[in-house]
């Protein structure tokens, strides 16, 4: 296991996402067909907006992981199929939801859903895919298995909230942020992962090891994105650079680099994120450079990755073991 945790910090070419996404090929093609029957609806605009978000690129990683997690674990059947396609819908969910509250007119490099139908649009065909996801999960016909979601949506919910209390708060400390990606994008990771446990009937200890994966990996995924948020191109990241500055949130690298620069610095960042400021971005762009905060946060996201993989521990070595540790390195060494 150490080889693997020292993995982590160092750059590997060897990891091909697509070879990744192979191993579950088959089975995707089947969510996927599910997800376009399930968006079948006979209001038109509801299946407008749900193929246009649905189909607009993204990694389906969130169904990757509980697809190599079910197979890990011997073996996909059809709730584990259901349950893939019900995380994808959740996620989606999420995401026309967030478009709409951060005022975000780009989403994966194309105009956001919002951008084209408005928001009233986005935010009832939003609950139209909680909706769906809640009727799907039921045909699993596991109280686990909605106990879990249940709690995972509410989590989410609760994450989004707290969010836009620390937005336009430079007072916002590291742990209340990472509180916020711990509940707002990790639960899901985890609740996809811990779900693939639950339904191949493994033993508690498997199921906690597999939720922690998922929880360390959607924490790194997510401060990864902070981190690009100051490095990566706007092709790279499918959205406009500086949108989190301009939404007043204070992300790690801007919190860190408020600790860490002169006082005329920090000034110029508390004023920014109290202020939603995009036009300070070359400025305060130098400044998180200049204090290494993307260096503190990749680093930060390192620590959750190698977690992430220790908790790995409870499966049985195989090559879906190999790509869920695979995944993890991706998460940390990814351009978008």
């Amino acid at each position: 296991m150490a080889s693997d945790l020292q993995s982590v910090l160092t750059p590997n070419p060897s990891i091909d996402f697509d070879s990744i996404k192979k191993l579950t090929s088959t089975e995707a093609l089947e969510v996927d067909q599910l997800i376009i029957n399930e968006l079948s609806s006979d209001v038109v605009l509801i299946n407008q907006v749900g193929h246009y978000i649905v189909g607009n690129g993204g990694k389906r990683l969130r169904p990757m992981l509980l697809l190599l997690a079910a197979k890990a674990l011997g073996g996909v059947t059809d709730s584990h199929l259901i349950l893939a396609a019900v995380i994808e819908f959740i996620h989606t969910a999420t995401l026309l939801h967030d478009d709409v509250v951060d005022e975000s007119d780009l989403r994966r490099g194309k105009d956001s859903a919002n951008a084209v139908w408005g928001n009233a649009a986005s935010v009832l065909v939003g609950d139209y895919l909680y909706s769906s996801a809640f009727e799907m999960m039921v045909r699993t016909n596991n109280m686990r298995v909605m106990e879990i979601l249940s709690k995972t949506t509410t989590a989410i919910a609760e994450g989004e909230v707290l969010q836009l209390l620390n937005c336009n708060n430079p007072e916002t400390t590291e742990t209340k942020y990472l509180e916020v990606i711990a509940r707002k994008t990790a639960i899901l990771f985890s609740a996809a992962t811990r779900l693939s446990a639950v339904i191949s009937n493994s033993p508690s200890a498997t199921e906690e090891g597999l939720a922690q994966y998922g929880q360390h990996l959607g924490i790194a995924f997510q401060l990864i994105d902070d981190a690009l948020d100051y490095k990566a191109t706007k092709e790279e990241l499918g959205k406009n650079l500086g949108d989190d500055l301009a939404e007043g949130k204070p992300t790690l690298p801007l919190i860190y680099a408020i600790q860490n620069s002169s006082k005329s610095d920090a000034d110029l960042i508390i004023d920014a994120i109290k202020n939603g400021n995009r036009d300070a971005f070359a400025e305060i762009y130098s400044i998180v450079q200049s204090t290494k905060a993307i260096d503190y946060t990749e680093q930060r996201a390192e620590e959750e990755a190698q977690k992430a993989i220790s908790a790995l521990a409870v499966l049985p070595d195989s090559e879906y073991k190999a790509a869920l540790i695979q995944l993890a390195q991706f998460s940390v060494q990814r351009n978008y």
